[in-house]
């Protein structure tokens, strides 16, 4: 996979931590620990926004539609 060279600025602070990581040998280099703590925050990102879609389905609209297609004729499905 290809990657893409950006150049970043970070408080001192944080870079201070990451280097601690680093030097646990938590991560190999700068470039993974960010990498992985940006991918991390996407996908919390991502997560969060599907729980909040989830959150506005109403549960009993939701169940009465999976029963209505539970009763359906099963010879009246498609093949697949």
């Amino acid at each position: 996979m290809s990657r893409a060279k950006i150049a970043i600025t970070l408080d001192p602070h944080v870079l201070n931590r990451v280097d601690r990581l680093i030097a646990r040998h938590v991560f190999p280099n700068r470039s993974r620990a960010i990498q992985e703590a940006v991918e991390e925050k996407l996908a919390r990102l991502e997560g969060s926004r599907l729980a909040a879609e989830c959150a506005k389905l109403d549960p009993a609209f939701e169940k009465v539609m999976a029963d209505e297609g539970l009763t359906e004729d099963v010879s009246a499905w498609p093949e697949y």
